[in-house]
């Protein structure tokens, strides 16, 4: 889970610093494109079928939707604000699942994970500083692609259990292939030819998301779910450090403060989960 944590905030500064080369419309369908090629290539080498009907299933087509908005507006926030605000504000995603799932699914969520929910995304209003100087419209694009991602995890609980990870992987990456695409018309944004340069950091942004996705799906399906799951967070330092380190972002008090609500927050929701399962 550390592994995929560190390649994610990787893939995340490689996605921020090819978008700053070429339009973001065209870095997302290439990007889909080619971690949709690698997933097929792995799922037809383990006899896994690309196109059944549980692909098709209303589960699948809410996930790919969540999926679409999810990596639109995370990657349009990766282009246009520093990459430690959008790393900080991607970590409220489990608040948002657990919130969602009790409303949902009618899981039980007592008054102390409710308490901690309300101080975790109070811990993302003080980064996003609504009402004062500070205040980047821009950081509510990181805030939709988190809601959409929260949305997709849910949607993958009620995917069909038939589908591999690597079928799922496959139509992830098409998702945002499409959300490349559907960009691209609406800026109607002319494609350029990367040099060499470019080529190679797509090309290992790709290979870097695609072992991030595999590595992230290893750790969930072979560790016990509350053991690996806290190791989420450290994709939070990784990214912090990535964006001091090769976009020179400074950190504001509001913003580490901000980052310290949302981990404590979600850490104690995952401890008393836990205590929950165990009782």
């Amino acid at each position: 889970m550390t592994a995929a944590m560190a390649a994610f905030a990787v893939e995340d500064a490689l996605v921020k610093a090819v978008a700053e080369i070429l339009p973001v419309g065209q870095v997302m369908i290439l990007f889909g494109l080619g971690g949709a090629a690698l997933f097929a290539v792995v799922a037809l080498q383990r006899g896994e079928a690309l196109m059944t009907r549980d692909v098709m299933s209303r589960a699948m087509r809410i996930r790919v939707v969540f999926e679409i908005t999810g990596r639109l507006f995370y990657v349009l926030a990766l282009a246009l604000i520093p990459l430690s605000t959008a790393t900080v504000i991607l970590q409220a995603t489990p608040l948002v699942v657990v919130a969602s799932a009790a409303m949902i699914f009618g899981e039980r969520v007592g008054w102390r994970r409710w308490t901690a929910i309300g101080l975790g995304l109070s811990g993302v209003l003080i980064i996003l500083r609504p009402g004062t100087e500070g205040f980047s419209a821009l950081s509510l694009l990181a805030v939709v692609g988190m809601l959409g991602f929260a949305g997709r995890d849910l949607a993958s609980r009620a995917a069909p259990k038939s589908l591999g990870t690597a079928v799922l992987g496959l139509y992830g990456f098409l998702a945002l292939a499409t959300a490349g695409l559907l960009f691209s018309l609406w800026r109607q944004e002319a494609f350029r030819v990367p040099d060499a340069r470019t080529a190679l950091l797509l090309t290992a942004t790709i290979v870097v998301g695609t072992a991030a996705y595999s590595g992230l799906m290893k750790a969930m399906r072979t560790g016990a779910v509350s053991a690996v799951t806290p190791f989420r967070y450290t994709r939070l330092l990784f990214g912090l450090v990535l964006g001091i380190a090769m976009f020179g972002e400074r950190l504001t008090p509001g913003t580490l403060l901000g980052s310290a609500l949302v981990v404590l927050s979600g850490l104690f929701i995952l401890w008393r989960g836990r205590r929950a399962v165990a009782a």
